[in-house]
Formats: C-alpha cells, sequence, structure tokens
C-alpha cells in the first residue's frame, strides 16, 4: 500500500512540474492547435502533444519510487509487459502531432503496437466464458485495443474531457484490481491516474495545453491493456463486461460515430459535430457544464463496473448489465440524433417496408418501360406507376407525341414539369395526404425514360387522354 501511495503522489507531483515545460517547448515549436469556429470550438492556438508529459511522467514515476524505496521491483513486471506496445503507440501519436499523419498511416502504427501487446502475452483469454489462447484471442485483442484507443482520441474533443474519463476509468480498474488482490495491476495504473490528474491542472477548461494524439492514444491503449488484465481474474461468465462498462463512456461515442457515418453514407473517419459533447454543446450546455456531466456518468459507469466486479453470480452480474444497457439507451435518446430517430423509424414504423416497397415498383416500371412498343404503352406505365406513389401525371410529352391525363385537384400539394431527353416532359401534381416516395419515382421515370426515348418512334404526334386503370 505505501508503495502505491508512493507512485500516486510522485506520479502527480511530476505530472505538475512537466506539463507546463513540455507546453513551453510544444509552443516554441509550432505545434499548436488552431481553432476553427466548428469542431475547435477554443479561442486561441494552443500547444498539443500534452501526452509526451504524461508519458514521461509515467516513466520517472516507477524509476524515482524504486531508487528511492526499492519496494516495486518484484511488481514491475505486468508495466514491463506493456511497456513496448505503449512505447510503439506513443510513437505513433507523437509523429501525428507533429506531421498530421493520415488516417490509414495512423491506423497501422496502430495495428502494429496492437500486434507487439499480443506478442508481449497481453491477450483476450477469458471472453464470456470462453478461455484459453485460441486463435480467435489475437483478432479480438486488436480490435478491443484498437477500439479503446480511438475511442479515446474521438472523445477528446473538449477541454479536460478525455483526461478526466481517463482518471475515472483508470481509478475503476485500481479499485477493482484492489478487491481481486492484484496488485501488480494497482501498481501499474495507480501512477497513470495520478499522471493525468496532474495534466488535468492545465487541461481542464480554459485549456492551455491539449493532450494530442500522443496522449489520447496512449491513454485508450494503456487501459485497453489493462482492461485485458482485469478479466484473468473475473469470476463470471460476463467478466469482460466489467472493463467495457468502465470505458463505456468513450466506446459509446466512437460507436455512435460509426453508425452515424454509415447512416449518413460518410466515410467513417471523417470529422464531424455528432459526438456526445457536441450534441450536450448543442442542447445549450457551456463546455464546463458538458465536461462535468459527463465526468458524473463516468462515476456512475465505474459503480456498475464495480458492482460487475464484486459479483460472483451470474444471474445478478446479467441484471447488472441489462440496468446499464437501459441507462445508455436513454442517455442515447436524450442526445437526439436525428440519424437514429430516422433509423428507429424505418424500422419499427413501417418506413422500411415502405421504401423496400417503392423500390420494387420502381424496378418493375423501369423494366416495363425498358419492354415497350410504343409511346402509347409508356404513357400508360407511367399514369398507372404515378398513382402507387401519389401523383397523377396530368400531361406529358413522349417522344414527341402529346398526352393527356385527368386534371390536377385544386388542393394538390404541389404541381411539377419533369424535363425528359429531347425536349419531352410529364406534368405532375401531388394528390393531398399522400404518403409516398415521390422523389424516388420521379428518379427513376426520369432515368429510365432517357435511356427509352431515342428508340421510340416519333411519327404520330397526337393527343391521347390515358385514364388509370381501377
Amino acid at each position: 500500500m505505501n508503495a502505491l501511495i508512493w507512485l500516486a503522489v510522485v506520479s502527480t507531483v511530476i505530472s505538475l512540474v512537466l506539463t507546463p515545460v513540455f507546453r513551453s517547448l510544444f509552443r516554441a515549436w509550432g505545434v499548436v492547435d488552431v481553432p476553427d469556429e466548428d469542431r475547435k470550438i477554443h479561442g486561441a492556438a494552443i500547444p498539443r502533444g500534452g501526452g509526451t508529459a504524461i508519458a514521461v511522467s509515467y516513466v520517472l514515476a516507477f524509476l524515482i519510487v524504486q531508487w528511492r524505496t526499492g519496494i516495486v521491483d518484484e511488481h514491475l513486471a505486468l508495466a514491463l509487459k506493456v511497456l513496448p506496445a505503449a512505447c510503439t503507440i506513443f510513437a505513433v501519436g507523437l509523429i501525428d502531432d507533429i506531421w498530421n499523419l493520415r488516417a490509414w498511416q495512423k491506423l497501422l502504427g496502430q495495428g502494429v503496437a496492437a500486434g507487439v501487446a499480443c506478442w508481449s502475452g497481453i491477450l483476450a483469454v477469458d471472453l464470456v466464458g470462453f478461455h484459453g489462447r485460441e486463435w480467435w484471442t489475437i483478432p479480438v485483442t486488436v480490435i478491443w485495443l484498437l477500439a479503446c484507443s480511438n475511442a479515446f482520441n474521438l472523445v477528446d474533443g473538449m477541454d479536460g474531457l478525455a483526461a478526466g474519463v481517463g482518471i475515472f476509468a483508470t481509478l475503476t480498474i485500481v479499485i477493482a484490481a484492489l478487491m481481486q488482490k492484484n496488485i501488480a495491476l494497482a501498481m501499474a495504473t495507480v501512477p497513470l491516474a495520478g499522471c493525468l490528474l496532474g495534466f488535468l491542472r492545465y487541461n481542464f477548461n480554459p485549456a492551455t495545453v491539449f493532450l494530442g494524439d500522443s496522449g489520447s492514444l496512449l491513454i485508450g491503449f494503456l487501459l485497453g491493456c489493462y482492461g485485458i488484465i482485469w478479466t484473468e481474474k473475473s469470476a463470471t461468465l460476463l467478466g469482460m463486461t466489467a472493463p467495457l462498462m468502465a470505458l463505456s463512456l468513450p466506446l459509446l461515442d466512437v460507436g455512435l460515430a460509426i453508425v452515424r457515418r454509415l447512416l449518413r453514407h460518410q466515410p467513417i473517419f471523417t470529422a464531424d459535430r455528432g459526438h456526445i459533447h457536441h450534441r450536450l454543446l448543442d442542447r445549450g450546455m457551456s463546455p464546463r457544464q458538458a465536461t462535468i456531466l459527463l465526468y458524473g456518468i463516468c462515476s456512475l459507469v465505474a459503480v456498475f463496473s464495480l458492482l460487475q466486479t464484486v459479483v460472483h453470480d451470474n444471474a445478478v452480474s446479467s441484471v447488472i448489465v441489462l440496468v446499464f444497457c437501459a441507462v445508455a439507451w436513454v442517455g442515447i435518446r436524450y442526445l437526439e440524433y436525428t440519424e437514429f430517430a430516422l433509423a428507429g423509424k424505418m424500422l419499427f414504423g413501417g418506413g422500411l417496408q415502405r421504401t423496400v416497397k417503392a423500390e420494387l415498383e420502381l424496378a418493375d416500371l423501369q423494366n416495363c418501360i425498358a419492354n415497350a412498343e410504343t409511346t402509347v404503352d409508356c404513357a400508360r406505365l407511367v399514369q398507372n406507376a404515378a398513382g402507387k406513389f401519389g401523383l397523377v401525371a396530368t400531361h406529358m410529352r413522349i417522344a414527341g407525341d402529346d398526352f393527356g391525363g385527368p386534371e390536377a385537384a385544386k388542393d394538390s400539394q404541389w404541381e411539377a414539369r419533369v424535363m425528359i431527353a429531347d425536349g419531352d416532359w410529364i406534368d405532375l401534381a401531388r394528390v393531398p395526404g399522400s404518403d409516398a416516395g415521390a422523389a424516388l419515382f420521379l428518379d427513376a421515370l426520369t432515368a429510365s425514360l432517357n435511356a427509352r426515348i431515342p428508340s421510340l418512334s416519333k411519327a404520330r404526334p397526337r393527343t391521347v387522354v390515358i385514364r388509370p386503370r381501377v
């Protein structure tokens, strides 16, 4: 216990001393974050690369305490096991802070660091009751470490957020390690909490230094490694859920970001203002209020995580997981993501079925138009299909032939002329109260007619009235 106290105090003091030193160095070197009034909402250029102070403080804390007391030597094996991979991920982050790596380059470096961790023996060998060093432990470990690293990288978008979230997650692992009598794990994580606490003195709003990728990637990676070690002494089938809960805020943020960008058909690595902290700011909170709220959420998930650690009954563990998921769902609903509201409406409100039905109708229309022999056939197909989409084709010209249709109702929602190929057109009116995919219809209609009109005969200009079939 004395060693833990010494490590906590020494790491905090060293971080308090070294952070302003590295802050000045990075400012002098021009390694700064410039505000863009969009995602980067700070008021002036702020030095990044503060992760260097955390990394150096973390190592120095062990060296100084060992030199002065000689009491940590027997428990250093765990920290030394993580050290090669941690140095690799730190190097990747520092290079990115200085030279701005591309997304694929940074991901490749993270993959190398995860591979080094696996080579060092850090493997997720305990997953939902499956034990042993099977082949699947390597990809699962790599995915977990990449997720943790990028989760903290993405959550580092507001003063003090990533560092504060890291403190709560680290302290959760420390407490869990002490409860499991895993002194080596507690000793490896305590100085990380001290380093983050000292750094937070300069990083909390208004921040004078940022973590940078060298800090956010390192924090996430270390916590991912220590989370795996934490599960090795799990007593339940759901042991892996404890570190998942402890790191749930950044992991949830990265998961939501991926799903949002997929729903919007955007590249996964595209930056946006849709992260959890951005949503809180958009709801009227100040940066400090949002940060403190997220700290409170981290303390709540820490309680869930520790409960999952102390409970030895699988049924009770399952209940804890269900309650945790329910709380997370309420939180996501509070953030009011438009993407998820629309996706839910599509899945559970019949929107998906209607869209599939509309796409099938359009496919049939396109096939029929492609096989139509005359302009009259095309016009009849258009009129009949329009009715299925809440539209009326009041007048049209196809391949030079004019066709009339029903008059538009006086209370039509809108009327429009759709231009096709070679000066042809279709006049459409929206039926009042209809709920149909008019835009889908227009896109498919114009595409199919534009492809078909050049081969239709223009030899019989006339006006033909076509009534929809009843």
